[in-house]
């Protein structure tokens, strides 16, 4: 049973189907071997986003960690107040 061989569209280590990093956005499949090549192509491309976008998916991606965050400070919170 033979898998389906992929390419790092950073490094172009060839690796199996399963393995590594998959991601779906703009519309494509983008394949990378390791998180660090994931990272390389990301950082890269928030260099060509208009800056005006950039600044709008940053504010919003701050506030949906800053929102997690409360949340799990919440919860962890409510769990000692139980415990005592």
């Amino acid at each position: 049973m033979t898998t389906k061989k992929l390419r790092c569209m950073v490094c172009g280590r060839l690796f199996h189907d399963g393995q590594g990093v998959k991601i779906v956005a703009g519309g494509k499949e983008l394949y990378f071997h390791s998180k660090t090549c994931a990272l390389k192509f990301f950082k890269s491309m928030v260099l060509y986003i208009d800056r005006e976008e950039l600044e709008k998916s940053v504010s919003a991606t701050l506030k949906e960690f800053e929102n997690r965050l409360k949340e799990v400070e919440e919860r962890s919170r409510k769990r000692i107040e139980d415990m005592l």
